[in-house]
């Protein structure tokens, strides 16, 4: 199908073009970075960002959040049903 936006360049804040099922892991990346993540149970979040260092938010509840990741690391993650935005 021709989209009206083929020849438009993404940015950050465009859409999202998938998403991926994300469990969480100490020693593999995500098969694609993500932008951002959906949790559908409260909880925290610990990352790497696109240049290897770990993040932590804090508690979060349910809902979308802007993050940039390479990996969603199991320790110190306790949020539940996460999707990544690519």
């Amino acid at each position: 199908m021709k989209t009206p936006f083929e020849h438009h360049q993404p940015g950050l804040t465009s859409p999202a073009v998938g998403s991926l099922a994300v469990t969480p892991s100490d020693t593999a990346d995500l098969a694609s970075a993500i932008r951002a993540v959906t949790i559908g149970g409260e909880g925290v979040i610990a990352w790497l960002n696109l240049r290897g260092e770990e993040q932590v938010t804090g508690t979060l509840p349910a809902g979308t959040y802007p993050l940039q990741a390479s990996r969603i690391l199991a320790t110190g993650t306790t949020a539940t049903d996460i999707t990544g935005w690519v």
